[in-house]
């Protein structure tokens, strides 16, 4: 990194003045930013590493179980309200964002197939985003090697939203999503901790995004949205990924074909509607698709072996192949009340019966079977 420097006076003890050099702050942030943009990261801002304004929502969304099954988020909670106990002495965070996804509407999926959230149609994001954040820190430290630089994408707990509104990279919608107004929230974070002193980033904090407008609260089939919060327990993408058990049968044909995830949020949002500056804006291509729907009756056919090859390079690969199977036993169930499918119902019922299968795969085709001969 190629860093500007000032002259700064300090007094020996003889009483001469000797002159060092030192690092400006200004332009140091600003060649940090620089190579952030550099690494193809479609945004990029600076923080303080302060401690979260929201702890007491929190503690409050977490006594009220509404992270489900998420144990990992009532653990670390320490380290996620305040990030100088995950770094000690820091004092900066770089934010950055990927883009996934240009908001363009997906085409009618073909009769047969479950679909899948947009940002797990191509690479793996943690290892996309991880590779360019470690590349950062390699850099700072030779730079700065009196300087501790930690890269956190996802995984580690950071309540990255937040800081990332601190940093100017947006602001948080209704949906509790990020967006940067023009360019939409189909949006990935990942941030570096450091004991650097940088300068902030002018803050969207304060920012409302959304104003009267409730398209993604109303368009949410299972009704797991309110302003600014979200029901994990109803929200399709936590049924569908993180919850290990069966599903609720009430949310079965709200979830439609989602098989991984759920966009409808996301896809209602103006933010998101293609306009001349999102056409601009920079998706990166490693999340170019590589596929956005599975056929049903292929997952419900799987093994171990054939979810493993199906989710290489993936971040699909957390759902493993009971939660799959389970998935798509719904979206076949709810194709089956459009669509006459005998060989998707044999395979149904085959499953049903048989005692070799996972038993939440076997109880699912059977809730399913039997909601569909009472409807």
């Amino acid at each position: 990194m190629k860093c500007q420097w000032y002259r700064a006076g300090c007094v020996s003890g003889n009483g001469y003045t000797l002159l060092l050099d030192m690092p400006d702050q200004a332009q140091t942030t600003r060649e940090v930013l620089e190579q952030c943009d550099e690494l193809g990261f479609a945004l990029a801002g600076i923080c303080e590493a302060r401690q979260t304004s929201y702890a007491t929502e929190l503690m409050h969304w977490l006594e009220a179980g509404r992270h489900g099954e998420m144990e990992y988020l009532n653990r670390n909670t320490a380290l996620r309200i305040d990030p100088g106990k995950m770094l000690p002495g820091a004092r900066s965070i770089i934010c950055i964002a990927d883009r996934y996804h240009d908001g363009t509407a997906d085409e009618p999926l073909a009769v047969g197939r479950g679909r899948i959230a947009r940002y797990a149609r191509g690479g793996d994001y943690h290892s996309v985003m991880k590779k360019r954040l470690h590349e950062l820190c390699d850099s700072l430290r030779i730079s700065f090697p009196d300087e501790n630089f930690r890269g956190c994408v996802d995984t580690a707990p950071v309540l990255e939203r937040e800081h990332a509104t601190r940093a100017g990279l947006g602001a948080i919608g209704k949906h509790t999503l990020l967006i940067e107004p023009g360019v939409g929230s189909y949006l990935l974070l990942g941030e570096v901790i450091t004991t650097l002193k940088l300068d902030p980033s002018e803050s969207a904090q304060a920012d409302d995004p959304c104003g009267t407008c409730t398209r993604c609260i109303d368009a949410c089939p299972t009704d797991a949205i309110t302003p600014w919060s979200v029901d994990a327990t109803k929200c399709i993408s936590y049924l569908t990924i993180e919850h290990r058990g069966e599903i609720d049968e009430r949310f079965h044909k709200p979830m439609g074909d989602w098989i991984f995830g759920c966009d409808i949020c996301q896809e209602v949002c103006p933010h998101n509607q293609p306009t001349e500056r999102t056409r601009e804006a920079v998706v990166h291509e490693a999340y170019t698709p590589r596929l956005d729907s599975f056929d049903l009756l292929e997952i419900l056919n799987w093994d171990e072996d054939a979810r493993r090859k199906s989710f290489a390079r993936s971040s699909m690969k957390r759902a493993k192949l009971n939660m799959m199977k389970r998935n798509a036993l719904i979206a076949a169930g709810n194709e089956l009340r459009d669509h006459d499918r005998p060989e998707l119902r044999l395979r149904l019922e085959e499953i049903a019966s048989d005692p070799s299968e996972d038993e939440i795969v076997r109880l699912t085709a059977r809730t399913v079977l039997a909601s569909d001969h009472s409807s």
